[in-house]
């Protein structure tokens, strides 16, 4: 894939906000502080395309971004953030239940997890809900440059063990070097491929 547009186009709480189209969607989930709007940015060739916080919990809404006129990326806010309240989570938690239960235009999420970290309880209990969907899920390990190229093997091999998957379903990804970057085009244009 060669980003050729990208554009935030709108944010949403409620099926009736979605934008309209069948345009297929690639979600992007992971803890507050994971790195997402950095993903994004680094993705989508971008600097501010998704404004990076100093404040994690600061999304608070599926933000939907349209690339190349041809697909979504939507951003839903960060779990496991302390300082937002129950009630608060509680309503993220209805509004991302409603979108993966309705929306037919969701063909992938990427799961994003702090490669320098073990998953939490929080990262093991957002995939099982992704699998119990049945929603294609990649997970991605942010920070990779912040691990030492000796030591990444064993962050890998922990993820991998914590969250009982494959190889297949893991891929370490820096957004600074941008390392594996053409790894993350190849799943975008499987979706894109899939939708032809």
């Amino acid at each position: 894939m060669i980003v050729r547009s990208a554009a935030f186009i709108k944010s949403a709480t409620q099926p009736d906000h979605y934008p309209p189209g069948n345009r297929p969607e690639i979600l992007l989930a992971g803890r507050s502080n994971v790195g997402k709007s950095s993903f994004i940015n680094s993705i989508l060739n971008r600097k501010n395309i998704a404004h990076t916080s100093g404040q994690p919990g600061k999304t608070q809404t599926l933000n939907f971004y349209l690339v190349n006129d041809e697909l979504h990326l939507v951003d839903v806010p960060g779990y496991g953030y302390a300082r937002v309240s129950k009630t608060e989570r509680a309503a993220f938690a209805v509004m991302i239940d409603e979108y993966l239960r309705t929306r037919s235009q969701l063909k992938l999420v990427i799961l994003l997890v702090d490669l320098r970290h073990k998953p939490t309880d929080d990262d093991i209990q957002m995939f099982e809900y992704l699998a119990a969907y049945d929603i294609p899920t990649v997970v991605v390990g942010t920070k990779m440059d912040k691990v030492a190229k000796t030591q990444r093997r064993k962050h890998e091999k922990r993820i991998l063990e914590t969250l009982n998957i494959s190889e297949g379903q893991f891929l370490p990804y820096s957004s600074t070097t941008k390392e594996n970057i053409d790894i993350i085009y190849d799943l975008i244009d499987q979706v894109l491929e899939g939708e032809k």
